[in-house]
């Protein structure tokens, strides 16, 4: 229905809606609404926050103006009321709101030029940054192709999983990714490569040949290759032709790093994606099948921003040969999980030392986390991040995908990472004096930063705002320096140190 007021002045007729896809609008708000009404960590109605996402519209040009009134939706210009629709009524379900939020839209799209310029994507873009700007800061939507782009990102691109190298003349394996067509066929570091799709190889091809490795997913790539260690030695070893098909393969995300000693092994963790977990494993199996196995570990996520929650919790459990690794609670009851370990420790419950940053978060703080609460392991740094909340996704109508927070995350001793992030056992970020401070106090069995790590885990959601900052002032966040592995080294050097730092 379409009505003026006598007190405003009738608006020139307005231009034909055509361009405005109303219908993908309607299914994609129906259904992001659908989905965030029972989830969301706030209890929300589908009214407030179908004319939250219609602020959208004003984002877009400030001369529109949406308000519920007298049981209508209306949308106003500048001197005009240019359309007011039956609000559903209380029993209505998502659709009939998302609906009436696609009419709306049509009507400002004919009247609005910014709006016939920024098209349906921006309008439906929009509408969901004014929606979210009512939660968390991690609830989002993102379109067709950006989604399409973290798809990539998570996944990662289509390759053998293979790595070549040159050695003595000769085109080797260097590398073979974990959970890889490569490694799935049983392709070892060290087999020589004669040949490639036919052509033969040459140490000088080296990097157009690794280039080469990536393709279109399901295609497929050809090798000759040699296996030096399959021969007695009595005759040459015979080539074998080995054929692979490119699979989406995530990008690497665990390194082995130079030791800090001979007996203390470093590892890398730069993200955590759906090959993580694998990638972690075989890496530190690597490591101990070492002779001699390292005696002590460096677990270094300084800079980790996180990713898959559930690729921490692999990478804990193989740390861990039992214990809680961490908890997550929201309103929907299939938010609420508990992750323990039920694997292996793999390194025999050799000391740890995990590195930690300002720019550590998500799932990285559930890692740190879980092995410092279950004595596993000493974190040394500056306080992290403090995203602990966790996003459910589900793809959208338009190609575009939700993600919306429905849960936080509790560390294994019940107080939450949001916020708070993860207290260092040893801080680095006050300086170079006072981690020496640290150092001569936990060679005599104190840790001067046990009072602090105590409190936080003593502490419960929710936890004010005043709370966070005190106790985040006592280890600040900071970007890592060498002087973390300086103190690692430390630790790992002196038993009397390390049991001081774990506080229990």
């Amino acid at each position: 229905m379409l009505w003026l007021p006598v007190a405003l002045a009738a608006r020139p007729a307005m231009a034909a809606t055509a361009g405005f896809d109303q219908g993908l609008a309607g299914a994609v708000w129906s259904a992001a609404l659908a989905y965030i009404a029972p989830r969301s960590l706030q209890a929300l109605t589908l009214p407030q926050m179908t004319l939250w996402g219609l602020n959208g519209l004003a984002a877009l040009d400030p001369d529109l103006t949406t308000n519920m009134q007298d049981g209508q939706i209306r949308l106003y210009g500048p001197n005009a009321l240019l359309l007011a629709v039956p609000a559903p009524g209380a029993d209505a379900d998502a659709t009939a709101w998302g609906q009436a939020a696609a009419r709306i839209a049509a009507t400002a799209y004919g009247a609005s030029p910014a709006l016939q310029q920024a098209g349906t994507q921006g309008i439906i873009g929009n509408f969901f940054d004014e929606l979210f700007n009512h939660f968390d800061p991690y609830s989002r939507y993102e379109s067709p192709d950006r989604a399409a782009q973290d798809e990539l990102m998570i996944l990662g691109l289509a390759g053998t999983g293979l790595t070549l190298t040159a050695d003595a003349g000769h085109v080797v394996i260097g590398a073979v990714a974990a959970d890889s067509p490569a490694a799935n066929a049983g392709l070892l570091p060290g087999q020589m490569v004669l040949a490639m799709n036919g052509r033969a190889t040459s140490p000088a091809q080296i990097e157009a040949l690794n280039a080469a490795m990536n393709g279109v997913n399901g295609s497929t790539v050809s090798f000759s290759i040699i296996d030096p260690e399959a021969t007695d030695g009595s005759s040459p070893p015979t080539p074998e032709s080995v054929t692979l098909t490119r699979a989406l393969i995530p990008p690497p995300t665990v390194f082995t790093e130079a030791p800090l000693s001979p007996n203390i092994a470093v590892l890398r963790i730069t993200g955590f994606n759906k090959g993580t977990g694998d990638q972690f494993s075989q890496a530190l199996g690597t490591l101990m099948q070492q002779t001699p196995p390292p005696s002590a570990l460096v677990l270094d996520l300084r800079g980790n921003r996180g990713g898959v929650l559930s690729q921490a919790v692999l990478v804990a459990d193989s740390l861990m040969a039992s214990g809680l690794i961490a908890q997550t609670q929201g309103r929907d009851p299939d938010a609420d999980q508990q992750f323990k370990a039920e694997g292996a420790d793999l390194t025999n419950g050799a000391p740890i030392v995990v590195l930690v940053d300002g720019q550590t978060a998500s799932a990285a703080e559930i890692l740190s986390s879980a092995l410092a609460d279950n004595d596993r392991a000493v974190v040394v740094g500056s306080g992290t991040l403090g995203k602990g909340l966790v996003q459910t996704l589900t793809a959208l109508p338009d190609g575009g995908e939700l993600f919306v927070t429905w849960s936080r995350v509790l560390a294994a001793r019940g107080w939450p990472l949001q916020g708070l992030g993860v207290m260092p056992q040893v801080c680095t970020s006050l300086g170079a004096l006072a981690a020496q401070t640290q150092m001569n106090a936990l060679d005599s069995g104190h840790n001067l930063m046990g009072s602090s790590v105590t409190r936080e885990r003593g502490l419960r959601a929710p936890v004010s705002i005043d709370a966070e900052l005190a106790l985040r002032d006592q280890c600040p966040a900071a970007i890592g320096t060498p002087l973390d592995l300086r103190v690692a080294h430390h630790l790992l050097t002196s038993p009397t140190a390390y049991r001081a730092a774990l506080v229990r």
